[in-house]
C-alpha cells in the first residue's frame, strides 16, 4: 500500500486515532513519518497535537529535575553508550538498554508516573515470549513463597517451593 502523504513510497506506518468515537487512519512511509516528529502533526487528517511521548517525558524530567537542580547528577553518563543524564532530560529518549540501569534513580520514577508500572504488562510475542512468560511465572512464585513464609503458611510455602523446583528441573532438561 502506498503512503497517503507522498503517494510514492510504500507505507510502513499505520496510524489510527480515535477521537470522540470517530476513527481516523493514515498510512505513511518512513520519510513522511519522520517529517511529523513521531506523528505529532498529520495535517491531511486534521490531527494536530503538540505532544509526543518524548516531549511529555522530557517535561516530567524537567519537573523532577527542579528538586535536584544543585545536584551533579546531570554529569552522570551511561557506561555503554556515553549518553548523559542531561541529554536524556533534553531528548526524552534513552540511548541504550544500559541507560535504564545507569539512570535508574531518575528514570524509574518518571516511567512509573507516565505508565503506572515500571515493568511491561502488555502482550508478549508468541515466538520469543516463552522465556519471558516463564520468568514472570517464576518471579510470581517466588513472591508467593516469601508471602507464605511471612504469614507462616508453611504447607503452602512447601508446595510453592516444590513447584519452583519442578520448573527449574524442567528448564535444565531442555
Amino acid at each position: 500500500m502506498l503512503c497517503e502523504m507522498c503517494k510514492k513510497n510504500e507505507a510502513i506506518f499505520y496510524v489510527t486515532k480515535i477521537v470522540n468515537g470517530n476513527k481516523q487512519e493514515i498510512r505513511l512511509c518512513e520519510h513522511c513519518a519522520k517529517k511529523f516528529d513521531g506523528f505529532n502533526v498529520v495535517s491531511e487528517m486534521g490531527i494536530i497535537s503538540p505532544f509526543s511521548f518524548q516531549n511529555i517525558l522530557s517535561g516530567l524530567m524537567d519537573y523532577i529535575g527542579e528538586s535536584h537542580k544543585n545536584s551533579t547528577d546531570t554529569d552522570v553518563s551511561c557506561k555503554n553508550c556515553g549518553m548523559t543524564l542531561r541529554e536524556f532530560k533534553e531528548k526524552g529518549l534513552l540511548g541504550c538498554s544500559e541507560c535504564y540501569k545507569n539512570f535508574s534513580s531518575t528514570v524509574y520514577p518518571v516511567i512509573n508516573r507516565v505508565q503506572g508500572k515500571v515493568e511491561h504488562v502488555g502482550k508478549i510475542p508468541k515466538k520469543c515470549g516463552k522465556d519471558i512468560i516463564e520468568k514472570k511465572r517464576m518471579d510470581t512464585l517466588k513472591q508467593e513463597l516469601q508471602k507464605a513464609i511471612a504469614l507462616e503458611e508453611y504447607e503452602k510455602a512447601a508446595n510453592i517451593r516444590d513447584e519452583i523446583r519442578k520448573i527449574n528441573s524442567e528448564g535444565r532438561e531442555e
